[in-house]
């Protein structure tokens, strides 16, 4: 397949060869989203992007780590003007992490209303066990107008994949949503092709074993495209055009 691939969501730098992997996708021309946990990590990713036509740096607060450094989000405020994308943020309600659920969403209500303020925003959005107060708070904080919502690894119902839809929110999909086919039939059925991307939440996906990398994509392509009736070269390209209508890039 030489068709262009994309990975809207991946954690390059927690991989140990972070700058050889960047290059790479470059090389590749993989289309990559390297979203960061911390606003520390976002200028490393940025300054290291920024050489390169594929690799784009997005700037995050990871709702897993707000309990020990939710003061972050003052230092996340004042990077987002230099950067369009926003990532990974948002909610989890998970047992590790419930504790701090109220910190979570002032965190993220702070994150939503700044990109509301400056507008053309793309966020990467994290929302596991949490998809119905993630969608309430977009709905009240971010009118669609303002920014673009990118529903990462969704593992929601299909009430909420229709809400999220109904919103103007994106889906992230990587190979083990649809491997879960509770997952995949809510794709099928309710996500609109044109609204789905590609990631791989490396290095946090595995594949065979070993850390999911952005050429992995493809390995999901096939597997997308028999749920749209799509072949998995067709897949890849509506993937790459659903990325331009998302980024107008």
């Amino acid at each position: 397949m030489t068709e262009k691939l994309v990975d809207f969501h991946c954690h390059l730098d927690l991989y140990p060869d972070f700058e050889d992997l960047v290059r790479d996708c470059e090389r590749k021309s993989i289309y990559t989203l390297a979203v960061t946990t911390t606003p520390r990590a976002w200028s490393r990713n940025h300054e290291l992007a920024s050489r390169t036509q594929h690799v784009r740096a997005a700037l995050g607060i990871h709702p897993q780590l707000v309990a020990t450094s939710a003061s972050e989000i003052d230092l996340w405020e004042q990077i987002l003007p230099a950067t369009r994308y926003v990532g990974e943020v948002g909610l989890d309600a998970g047992p590790a992490h419930f504790r701090s659920l109220d910190q979570q969403k002032e965190v993220f209500r702070r994150v939503l209303q700044a990109c509301a303020k400056s507008g053309d925003k793309v966020l990467s959005v994290h929302s596991v066990r949490a998809v119905t107060p993630v969608l309430d708070m977009v709905e009240r904080y971010l009118p669609r107008e303002r920014s673009k919502i990118v529903l990462h690894w969704f593992s929601g119902n299909r009430a909420e994949a229709q809400r999220a839809v109904t919103l103007g929110c994106w889906f992230s999909v990587n190979a083990q949503m649809i491997e879960n086919k509770r997952t995949a039939k809510i794709i099928s059925a309710d996500v609109p092709v044109d609204r789905i991307l590609t990631e791989t939440d490396g290095p946090f996906a595995l594949v065979e074993g070993t850390p999911a990398r952005p050429h992995d994509v493809r390995r999901s392509l096939d597997a997308m495209g028999i749920l749209f009736n799509l072949s998995g070269a067709a897949m890849a390209v509506q993937i790459v055009r659903n990325l331009r209508g998302l980024t107008q890039i």
